[in-house]
């Protein structure tokens, strides 16, 4: 299996070549059209600035390539940003994958802290909240999105956020709930950081590598 990762101007990107390494995939880091169209999955990750990622993106055409992607693609932190419709960060429009608009944190209490960081519950979105009633293949396995018993937490470092949506994969709750995970069709996205989760981010990566 080929998995490549989506190679531009942001962080964070080692710590998820590492995870894939410790899973038996070896990935090729490329900006290439070709070899991002040809591979058998395709994540994109990122930490950084939403304004200064797309003008890179958009110089070389890369958000054009993403969005022509027809295999499996996971974007992940703000991978997931830029695969919505605009961020308020920067005030720029994104990829437009999720017709979702990225707004940033307003604290509510003193204790808000922006940004979000630390762990984390996810929990299966309700069919009332979101119309994303079925559970995303991305978290089979995981407790609240089968019969399993428990809790599933995941780690966040973000100070803007998805709104919930008809998109929404996952809920998680700091200041208000919000879209932890998107879903629609071939995309996936989650706000957390899979490769810094633990076991659960472990399932994560195991379920969309065998999509």
């Amino acid at each position: 299996m080929q998995v490549a990762i989506v190679k531009y101007n942001a962080g964070n990107i080692f710590s998820v070549v590492n995870a894939l390494r410790r899973l038996g995939i070896e990935p090729l880091l490329t900006d290439s059209a070709e070899a991002l169209q040809q591979a058998d999955r395709v994540l994109f990750p990122g930490q950084g600035e939403a304004r200064g990622a797309m003008e890179y993106l958009k110089a070389r055409r890369l958000d054009e390539v993403i969005r022509s992607l027809r295999q499996p693609v996971l974007g992940i932190c703000v991978g997931q940003q830029l695969l919505c419709r605009h961020s308020e960060e920067g005030n720029v429009d994104c990829i437009g994958i999720f017709d979702a608009e990225v707004k940033r944190f307003c604290p509510q209490h003193h204790e808000d802290k922006v940004p979000c960081m630390g762990w984390n519950k996810i929990i299966k979105p309700s069919a009332d909240t979101t119309g994303h009633g079925t559970p995303c293949a991305l978290f089979k396995g995981l407790p609240t999105f089968g019969p399993s018993e428990g809790e599933a937490y995941a780690y966040f470092v973000h100070s803007y956020y998805v709104p919930l949506c008809q998109q929404t994969a996952a809920v998680a709750d700091y200041i208000l709930p919000y879209s932890a995970a998107l879903q629609k069709d071939n995309f996936y996205a989650c706000q957390f950081h899979p490769e810094k989760s633990g076991k659960t981010g472990e399932t994560i990566l195991k379920n969309f590598l065998a999509l």
